[in-house]
């Protein structure tokens, strides 16, 4: 593992996020699920868990850490609009972490991987397990995307 291999793996999360959410609106993002949380609290979980990242790289967090809570795994779900964040803000904050996300990395020494982390787990394999977290939850961005009546976006 690379940082220029972190940098394709986290450019492919990127585009096929993107590809889910095109055409969406606000109020697509707030459509409910059965069972799980709206796009809207998925988006945002993904935004917040980017915090992880920056943290296990050393470098400062994205978002405050309210909003870290607010969308945190186990936390309550986005259940009307009022209590939603708007959906173009989170797609503009996802974008914005990305930016950095991959300046921090294309820097990193390859070394850095390797230094020690936490549960038994170096820089690297932190940042690579961050990874599928994130590539899961887009997964559930494809399926909350034909609940809300759009075709899905990857084929």
């Amino acid at each position: 593992m690379t940082p220029a291999d972190l940098i394709r793996m986290y450019s492919i999360n990127h585009g096929a996020l993107h590809q889910n959410l095109a055409g969406l609106t606000h109020e697509d993002s707030l459509v409910q699920p059965e069972a799980g949380n709206c796009l809207n609290w998925v988006l945002a979980h993904i935004v917040s868990s980017r915090n992880g990242l920056f943290k296990v790289m050393g470098s400062a967090p994205y978002w405050p850490e309210e909003l870290q809570t607010r969308y945190a795994r186990g936390s309550a779900p986005v259940a009307a609009a009022a209590d939603a964040r708007p959906f173009q803000d989170l797609v503009r904050d996802f974008d914005a972490t990305q930016e950095r996300l991959l300046a921090e990395l294309s820097e990193m020494p390859e070394a850095k991987l390797q230094e020690p982390s936490m549960r038994d787990m170096n820089v690297g394999e932190w940042l690579a397990f961050l990874h599928f977290h994130e590539a899961y939850h887009i997964g559930q961005t494809g399926l909350l995307r034909r609940l809300a009546g759009k075709e899905g976006a990857i084929r």
